[in-house]
């Protein structure tokens, strides 16, 4: 598991036990030869926050869906496989993203809607950081990720 994947299990967790919310945020164990639809999974009793999340930390001001995504043995696009298995399991699905600009520089986090990422990757353009504030923030504080709310702006 990356480090921003860990990072954004334990900001849920957190949002979770600040607000006394009945949920949990887990990383399904990756094994070699089996498929792994999301990095994140989120399990609520209340239905907006059963959602899957999938997470990218890159170092460019752009992600870019050829570079940053991948497709499977069947060359199926990780775009295409992620809104499948949200439509299959009915949770409501989020990009994290963390735009690292180098050394000195601090880090910021996003969590984007899922439509909104369809909409980019079927209109061919990538997520830039304007894209991504647009979304909702993840607020850095003693060098952690904070989720205030799963509303975007």
């Amino acid at each position: 598991m990356s480090d921003f994947e860990r990072e954004i299990v334990h900001c849920f967790n957190r949002f979770f036990e600040t607000r006394q919310i009945r949920g949990f945020a887990y990383r399904l164990k990756q094994h070699k030869f089996s498929s792994q639809y999301v990095d994140v999974l989120i399990d609520c009793i209340n239905p907006s926050y059963y959602c899957a999340v999938e997470c990218k930390s890159i170092m460019d001001k752009k992600l870019y869906f050829s570079q940053h995504f991948h497709a499977d043995k069947r060359k199926v696009h990780q775009v295409d496989a992620i809104t499948e298995f949200l439509s299959r399991t009915g949770r409501a699905g989020y990009l994290a993203i963390e735009f690292r600009p180098g050394a000195g520089k601090g880090k910021e986090a996003y969590l984007i809607p899922w439509e909104v990422v369809i909409e980019h990757f079927r209109a061919n353009r990538g997520i830039s950081i304007d894209d991504a504030k647009k979304g909702i923030p993840l607020v850095r504080s003693h060098g952690m990720y904070i989720l205030t709310t799963l509303n975007a702006k």
